[in-house]
């Protein structure tokens, strides 16, 4: 056991579990004082003609030495009431106390056809899946959920902190068995009802399309209004480029070009009713960064509190510098100083 190791590394962090022990270190001073009142008790008198014959006489080691199994017992006393006040330095964390305040968060994600178009790499559908997982990982704290939407809307994942559930639903998102359509009324208020309940003070739903509203039930206004009334802050994205062509796998013709077309003027609306923002995501690269933007916006609250247990224990060195220099102080009181070797 090296109990030396890192010890003068040590001393700027030292706390003492018994502080208030120090204070015998004072015991040290009446020692010395009563010391020297000894040393001049001990001194005999004789008067003689002169002194120089006595100091022209050798002095031997012993005369320097004689005060040493003093200063020894000193350092004993010093290092054993060190060693009883227990020294310590931090350990790790052992009773730690977060409050951890997080955003309740719906991703409503369009899969209708037009979302296999491949202007994205490898698809649209598949670079949204893969860029939502990535956000998701970033916000451990918040309650995230994820409804997708075509002809009709369906949650396939309810607001969880439970990413790694989050992101295995998120692998097996497909169009099927959805009615083809884009029905971002029903997509949106259908994300909605799951945050009204909620009692988060930051409440938000990122909804992605990359067409025009053609079905459906729930007018997008409405469901927006909605979303006002319940204070969620709802950021739109339109995915691919407005009127661009771009291709996509049909089976039996292969790769046929169509035309994009996007309800970019609802998206805003529905944004800026809500108190979100509009963004246009041309290709997957624009993509992350607006995920990246939105993860920027919308911060996670957190107060940690630290309660840090003063747990490692220093006194070994202390104990050992005492029984070291009380063995020394014997050795030398009363083998190589005594007055009368045998």
């Amino acid at each position: 056991m090296h109990v030396f190791d890192g010890f003068f590394e040590k001393m700027g962090e030292i706390k003492f579990a018994n502080p208030h022990l120090l204070w015998l270190l004072l015991i040290i001073i009446p020692y010395v004082a009563w010391y020297i009142w000894k040393l001049h008790r001990q001194h005999a008198s004789m008067i003689i003609s002169s002194t120089l014959p006595l100091a022209q006489a050798p002095k031997s080691f012993r005369y320097y030495l004689r005060h040493l199994p003093m200063i020894l017992r000193c350092i004993a006393i010093a290092s054993l009431i060190v060693a009883i006040a227990r020294p310590q330095t931090a350990g790790k964390q052992v009773n730690g106390h977060s409050i951890k305040e997080g955003i309740d968060i719906m991703i409503t994600l369009d899969v209708s056809g037009s979302m296999d178009m491949m202007d994205f790499k490898p698809t649209r559908l598949a670079a949204c899946k893969q860029i939502a997982g990535e956000f998701v990982k970033k916000r451990p704290d918040d309650n995230i959920g994820l409804v997708l939407y075509a002809g009709e809307a369906y949650t396939l994942c309810p607001p969880t902190t439970d990413h790694a559930y989050f992101q295995e639903l998120v692998k097996t998102v497909r169009r099927e068995p959805l009615i083809d359509g884009t029905a971002i009324g029903d997509g949106l208020g259908l994300a909605v009802s799951h945050l009204s309940e909620s009692k988060a003070k930051s409440k938000v739903i990122i909804l992605l399309s990359d067409g025009v509203n053609n079905a459906g039930f729930v007018d997008p206004h409405a469901a927006a209004e909605m979303a006002k009334q319940y204070k969620i802050k709802v950021y739109t994205i339109s995915c691919g480029t407005n009127g661009r062509m771009a291709g996509i796998k049909v089976p039996g013709y292969g790769v046929m070009q169509f035309k994009t077309e996007i309800d970019e003027k609802l998206l805003k609306e529905i944004a800026q009713s809500t108190g979100g923002k509009y963004f246009s995501a041309g290709n997957e690269k624009k993509l992350r960064e607006i995920y990246s933007e939105i993860d920027k916006m919308e911060t996670t609250k957190r107060e940690e509190k630290t309660v840090i247990e003063w747990k490692n224990e220093h006194f070994l060195p202390f104990l050992f510098i005492a029984i070291f220099a009380l063995c020394l102080e014997f050795i030398f009181r009363f083998w190589i100083l005594r007055s009368n070797p045998s």
